[in-house]
Parts: C-alpha cells; sequence; structure tokens
C-alpha cells in the first residue's frame, strides 16, 4: 500500500512547526531583530566614510591642485598607491582583506577575526579607484559583527546558529546598499539553493534582521531616517513601452552583455593565478594596470577617469539621467577600458563585483540603443538585469534588482527585464568555461557556512 501523497508535506509541515516554535529558534530571531539596527548603523558610517574619502579623491584634492575635473594622469599614482596599501593587507593580515571579488559573494562569512582587514582594505582602496564597488566589504561587516555579537554572548559553540546569525547579518548589511529588504531577501532565496524548512528558517532571521535595519534608513514615526548612498536611479529616461525592435536588439545584446562580462570574469581567474606568487609585487602591479586602463578611458573621451575608476553608482545614475550625454565612441571606451581594469581587479584587488558589471551592462545596451527602434529606456533596464545575471548567476534576484532600480518605469519592461535576465544567465553559462568555485554559489550569492 502506497501512503498518502500528503504524508511527507505533513511531515515537513511538523518539523517546520517544530523548528519555529522551539526556544532556541525564537532566541535567534530575537537577536536577529537586536542586531539589525546596530548593524545598519555600521553599514551607514562605512559607506558615509567610503564617500566622503572618495569625493576628498576625485574631487576635493583635484580642485585644491586647481583642476575642475581630475585630470586624465590622476589615476596613475593613486591606484599605485591603492596596490602599496593593499599589498600588506592582502599578505600579512588575518583573511587577507576579504574574498576575492571574482568568487562573487560567496563563500564563507567573514568573522571577527578577519573583519579589520577587510574594513581596512576597502575603506583604504575603494576611494583611490580600484574599480569595485562596496557590496562586498558591507557583507564583511555584517557577518563579522553578527558573529562577535554571538561570541560575546557565549553562544559560539553552536555551528548552526552562528552561520544563520553571519548570513542574517550579511543579508542586513547588503540591504541597505540595495535600498530593502526584499532584492537582498531574493538573492539569498534564489542564491542559498534551499528549499521547505531548511529555507523558512534561513529565510525568517534575514527578512528580520534586513528590515529592521531598513528602519535606520526609512525612518521611524517622527524621527527622520538618514541618507546612505545605496545604489539607486533617481532620473530615468522618458518611459516607453517595449516593442519589437527591443526585442530583435535587445536579447541579442544582452548574450552580448553576458558575453563581455564572462570574458572580464575569466580574466579574472587567471589574475588570481598569476598573483599567488609573488603576490605583495604583483598586487601592486596590477593596481598600476587597473590605473593605466582608467587613464586611457580619459585620454581617449576626454572625460573624467572617475567615470570609469569608481564602483559605478554614480555614472549609472549620470547615464539614467541623460542616456544621450555620451557618444557611441565614449560608451565603447567605457566599456573597454572599465571592462578591462574590471578583469584585473577581480583577481587581485579587493571589493565587491555586481556594481561594476551592472555600469558595464547599462553602457553596452546605451551604445546599442542606436539601432532602428530600440529604445533608450529598454536598453537600461536589459543592461542592468543582464550583467547582473551574468555576473551573479542569479536571473531572478537580478531581475528583481533590475525593476527596483527602474521604479515605475519598470511596469512595462518586466517581459524584457526578465528575458534578458534568462538570456544572460544561459550564455554565461555556456561560455564560462571552468566550473562554479567549490562551496559557493552559481555566482556568488550569501552563504552559511563556517567564518573565522
Amino acid at each position: 500500500m502506497t501512503a498518502p501523497a500528503n504524508a511527507v508535506p505533513g511531515r515537513a509541515e511538523r518539523s517546520l512547526r517544530q523548528t519555529l516554535l522551539s526556544p532556541g529558534y525564537r532566541r535567534l530571531l530575537l537577536l536577529c531583530v537586536l542586531l539589525g539596527v546596530p548593524i545598519a548603523l555600521a553599514c551607514f558610517f562605512f559607506v558615509g566614510l567610503q564617500h566622503e574619502l572618495q569625493h576628498w579623491v576625485w574631487t576635493s584634492l583635484p580642485e585644491a591642485a586647481g583642476y575642475d575635473t581630475p585630470p586624465w594622469w590622476w589615476p596613475l599614482p593613486a591606484l599605485v598607491l591603492a596596490g602599496l596599501i593593499l599589498a600588506p593587507i592582502v599578505t600579512r593580515m588575518p583573511g587577507g582583506g576579504g574574498h576575492l571579488p571574482v568568487n562573487g559573494l560567496g563563500g564563507a562569512p567573514v568573522g571577527p577575526r578577519a573583519l579589520p582587514g577587510a574594513v581596512l582594505a576597502a575603506l583604504a582602496t575603494l576611494p583611490l579607484g580600484v574599480v569595485l564597488g562596496p557590496e562586498a566589504p558591507l557583507m564583511a561587516v555584517g557577518s563579522g559583527l553578527a558573529l562577535l555579537a554571538v561570541r560575546r554572548a557565549g553562544a559560539g559553540g553552536d555551528q548552526q546558529a552562528s552561520a544563520i546569525l553571519a548570513t542574517a547579518g550579511s543579508t542586513a548589511a547588503i540591504s541597505t546598499i540595495l535600498g530593502g529588504p526584499i532584492a537582498a531577501a531574493v538573492l539569498l532565496i534564489e542564491g542559498a539553493g534551499l528549499a521547505g524548512t531548511q529555507l523558512v528558517a534561513l529565510l525568517l532571521p534575514c527578512l528580520l534582521a534586513s528590515a529592521t535595519g531598513a528602519l535606520v534608513f526609512t525612518g521611524f514615526g517622527q524621527w527622520t531616517g538618514l541618507e546612505i548612498g545605496a545604489l539607486s536611479l533617481p532620473d530615468l529616461p522618458p518611459q516607453a513601452n517595449p516593442d519589437a525592435g527591443d526585442f530583435l536588439w535587445g536579447l541579442p545584446t544582452a548574450a552580448l552583455i553576458a558575453v563581455l562580462v564572462t570574458l572580464a570574469r575569466a580574466l579574472g581567474r587567471r589574475t588570481v593565478s598569476w598573483t599567488r606568487h609573488r603576490t605583495a609585487a604583483r598586487t601592486v602591479a596590477c593596481a598600476t594596470a587597473v590605473g593605466v586602463c582608467v587613464a586611457a578611458y580619459a585620454l581617449i573621451t576626454g572625460r573624467s577617469p572617475a567615470e570609469a575608476a569608481l564602483s559605478g553608482q554614480a555614472t549609472l545614475a549620470q547615464l539614467a539621467a541623460h542616456p544621450h550625454a555620451w557618444s557611441v565612441g565614449a560608451l565603447v571606451a567605457l566599456v573597454a577600458c572599465k571592462g578591462l581594469a574590471w578583469g584585473i581587479a577581480l583577481g587581485a584587488l579587493r571589493g565587491g563585483p555586481i556594481f561594476p558589471a551592472v555600469l558595464l551592462g547599462a553602457a553596452t545596451a546605451l551604445a546599442c540603443s542606436g539601432l532602428p527602434g530600440f529604445g533608450a529606456t529598454p536598453a537600461l533596464a536589459l543592461g542592468i538585469a543582464a550583467a547582473a545575471a551574468a555576473v551573479t548567476g542569479l536571473p531572478l534576484a537580478s531581475s528583481v534588482l533590475a525593476v527596483l532600480l527602474m521604479g515605475r518605469d519598470s511596469h512595462d519592461q518586466m517581459p524584457l527585464i526578465v528575458m534578458a535576465s534568462v538570456v544572460a544567465f544561459v550564455v554565461a553559462q555556456l561560455v564560462r568555461r571552468t566550473p562554479p568555485e567549490a562551496g559557493g554559489s552559481p555566482g556568488g550569492a550569501p552563504s552559511a557556512g563556517a567564518a573565522r
């Protein structure tokens, strides 16, 4: 006699209920609520300090030297200095300054012992223009502080609880830069590859930590929230419904973006192999090569080197607000020079890989938007989605990110956004010659492994 069809779901529901009602799990949820606010505050000060240093390097210092914008050669000393600062951090400090960005955002969470090196590497080099984003260092802050709190409370012996809290801390931290808990939660769901009771048990702490942390920035009652430099597009091109031309040109463009992103990541993996020996000297050499690429962009286009040097948040907003302010040649130069610099940085420097990839995808799509019937708004939407899907390997999370960034304009663009994400994901899998890193998610989404 066969068992009833609902026998297994019934056992799963009872197991979930037992987990949710257990005293240990309820204490874990309460701790996540309490951790959300201090982690968000730590992220606020981290991002605020990074932006202040970045403004000083790329705006205040050039103006003090008599330049309206940084001259073309400005990235060369800045990136050499970044390499000289990063080399001893990578070779001598615990944790080596954080995860290699070519591995995405995956791997074991950064623990308290490795946290100082990750924070120092980010604050000392991201403002100097290492062509990487702040998302990976932010996740290190979140996981490191969460694990530190657990160990201070004397609960560090429970490895499963520590892993869940570390993941919740990372999710709360990255939600501050992604504009809220929803995008971070979708990133977690798709990246963790869990289902059933495992998914719910991990998702609830992450949502609670992210939601309570979000109050720091959204405000509560009469208390006004804090401003943080999250990835956002306040101004967009005029809204336009996608038509046949947008799909005709847009889907091949999504495939092209996937190829470019995958080739850059392949360069990053080669750079990792090259820097395994004589790491300090070759880290400085890679940082110098990044500076040469950024300087080349400024020489070729006559535009500010900051557009290619920094994470891409500000340049993406400028592209969205004024897509026709860049010539096709300038966009091609941005993709070529920043893409090459990003590929080198992925394997040698420290930071997050997603924000620069999103800018590269948007620039590639906008460079193609002059094709007959291909609009700027659909190009921007699919460029963001395709690049995010190619670099993370998470098409659903990438679609959600594109929808949140496009705001009200995303309603009519959703079919194109989703199709571009899927096309980019499939093409990236076909082009990539090496399997995903062991122990990580397809593109490096948050993982709940052990931490140092």
